[in-house]
């Protein structure tokens, strides 16, 4: 393939399909939220249930029972767990879970170790094998990593230390000799969820050696201990690892943010939103992810995780604003190196793009010597955002290697493609691994060009040479009359929101009263609604030419409304993801 050559389209509005027949089953919910609700495919109320009454039961997890098994036995034994986490949000927080969780159901020789993603990249290696192993430890146990980690946990075993793996990325067709591997994704699992993230999957595991200990007596003095209390920190690596939020993880998340916004959530959260300037009382799922997800990762992707992960275990107040200051200093620097990045990346996109300004490619591969391995996800999500293609960034890892990060788009399975590139050029890449819409791999540097055009080649395929298009999904019109602040609240606590459950949009056309250039690259307008000339602010971030924006009479806006909060007083405020010139 390759003959065709795909053209840089503008984005669709489309109005998303409506479960009508259904309308009846939600007749007591806002009429706004119930549009929003049928759109999502929810026919009845019991879907929304976000209480942990109905959560769906442990026992279906392949492997837990044998897992609960092996943990108790060393709990009862006094011996030693290590944990083993990865070097993201997702990674930082099922380790603080299990950490705190083990400690809580007897435990009482638990230390965690996390990979420098500099030194050893993900997952059990043998090389954080080794240093697991300087803690004595009795039982490896890992957290969002470990379903590839064939000789990892051969050299574990090799030492006479047993390893329990719980994970939730996809399984390789060959899996590690793990004593216990649980992972919803397992083939044959019958776990009715399979969108847990990593923290969700300790937090199952969890669970069930919780009713292990039960049903052996270890309780019948005292009263059991309260797994619930973990679930601000499993609400957060939930939201940060951008799962699915199916009914599972929005009963998980909900019940954290409950936890949250009551401020019965560990020092470590309260002490992040203080530092992204968030109250706690009224955040929702999407400030988890805008302002506390980013600094929590800055630790791993510019120092070490382990800081991320102590500002969560921490007790003591005092130390976690000083971690999370340490964090947010870090978020702040990342912030500035992604900044360069990205120049040198759109510049190297015009080489790309033909006389009409159409990218030429199918997948996109990005590489610079000087780039920073650690934002390299960062940069593809970006360069992915604005061009709607598959998009891989490299950073150089040293001896002649390097790696990438690969964000997709709606439609394209990455790691499957990645798979299709494997099995063509078995000897191209040297590791891989990820899910639907991200993965890392590691190839030679010399093998870059190659791996450029047998990537671009492998989309094409993957996309049966029909063109990506970019689609902004709206749930219809909102009349002028009910764009009030009560509304912004109702459809605001009507999630959680988020992936494949998404924050409500809408679309409108606009009179524009004023327009402005804010924080040098955002556009704040004034809007008319139609409603005896009530006026409305709206925000467009980081618009790619702000300039052509100001002065314009009136527009069509794909939004979401949100509420501007500022000394004390609440405003309805317009979100705006999409402009086009009327």
């Amino acid at each position: 393939m390759g003959t065709t050559t795909p053209s840089s389209s503008s984005p669709v509005i489309q109005h998303r399909e409506v479960v009508s027949s259904a309308s009846d089953l939600l007749a007591n919910i806002e009429p706004t939220l119930r549009r929003v609700y049928l759109n999502r495919g929810i026919t009845s109320e019991a879907q929304l249930d976000r209480t942990l009454k109905h959560l769906p039961n442990y026992a279906s997890l392949t492997g837990i029972e044998r897992a609960v098994s092996l943990i108790k036995n060393i709990i009862q034994a006094d011996k030693r767990i290590v944990v083993v986490a990865d070097f993201d949000a997702d990674g930082a927080t099922s380790c603080a879970v299990a950490v705190r969780g083990l400690r809580m159901l007897g435990a009482k020789y638990v230390e965690f170790v996390v990979p420098d993603r500099f030194k050893f990249g993900y997952g059990l290696t043998p090389e954080i094998v080794d240093v697991a192993l300087a803690l004595k430890p009795d039982l490896i146990i890992t957290v969002d990593n470990g379903i590839s980690s064939v000789q990892g946990v051969d050299h574990a075993h090799s030492n006479g230390c047993q390893v329990v793996i719980t994970d939730h990325h996809l399984p390789p067709s060959h899996l590690p000799a793990a004593e216990a591997i649980v992972n919803p994704q397992l083939k044959g699992d019958q776990f009715p969820s399979k969108a847990l993230a990593g923290v969700g999957v300790i937090f199952y595991v969890l669970l069930a050696l919780r009713a292990k200990l039960g049903e052996e007596g270890k309780f019948k003095d005292m009263t059991p201990p309260k797994l619930a209390d973990l679930l601000d920190i499993v609400a957060l690596g939930t939201v940060a690892d951008v799962v699915p939020m199916d009914e599972t993880n929005r009963k998980l998340v909900h019940q954290g943010l409950l936890r949250i916004k009551s401020l019965r959530c560990v020092p470590g959260i309260k002490a992040l939103l203080s530092i992204s300037k968030r109250e706690p009382n009224n955040i929702i799922a999407s400030d988890l992810g805008f302002a506390v997800a980013p600094r929590l990762n800055a630790a791993g992707r510019l120092d070490d995780m382990s800081l991320g992960i102590q500002c969560l275990l921490t007790d003591n107040e005092q130390e976690a604003t000083q971690l999370a200051e340490q964090l947010d200093a870090l978020n702040a620097e990342r912030r500035l190196i992604e900044d360069d990045m990205k120049v040198s990346a759109f510049k190297a996109l015009e080489s790309l793009k033909d006389n009409q300004g159409n990218t030429q490619k199918w997948g996109i591969c990005l590489y610079d010597s000087t780039w920073h391995q650690g934002v390299i996800g960062i940069l593809a999500s970006r360069v992915k955002d604005r061009l709607n293609r598959p998009v891989i960034a490299f950073a150089l890892a040293g001896d002649g290697e390097i790696k990438g990060s690969a964000r997709s788009i709606p439609g394209l399975h990455i790691r499957d493609t990645l798979d299709d590139i494997a099995s063509e050029f078995p000897q191209l890449l040297r590791k891989f691994g990820g899910h639907a819409m991200a993965a890392g791999m590691s190839l030679a540097e010399q093998d870059f060009e190659l791996f450029t055009r047998v990537f671009d080649q492998a989309v094409e395929r993957r996309l049966n040479g029909q063109e990506p298009s970019g689609v902004f999904l709206v749930d219809g019109e909102i009349p002028s009359t009910d764009l009030t602040l009560d509304l912004a609240e109702t459809l605001r606590q009507g999630g959680p929101w988020g992936q494949l459950f998404p924050e409500p949009s809408f679309v409108g056309n606009f009179k524009v009263k004023n327009s402005r250039i804010v924080g040098q690259k955002h556009v704040k307008f004034e809007l008319y609604t139609g409603a005896k000339n009530r006026v409305v602010e709206a925000i467009y971030f980081n618009p790619e030419d702000p300039d052509q924006l100001i002065g314009l009479p009136n527009a069509k806006l794909v939004y979401q409304l949100d509420i501007n909060r500022y000394l004390g007083r609440s405003s309805l405020q317009l979100m705006v993801q999409h402009l086009e010139k009327i």
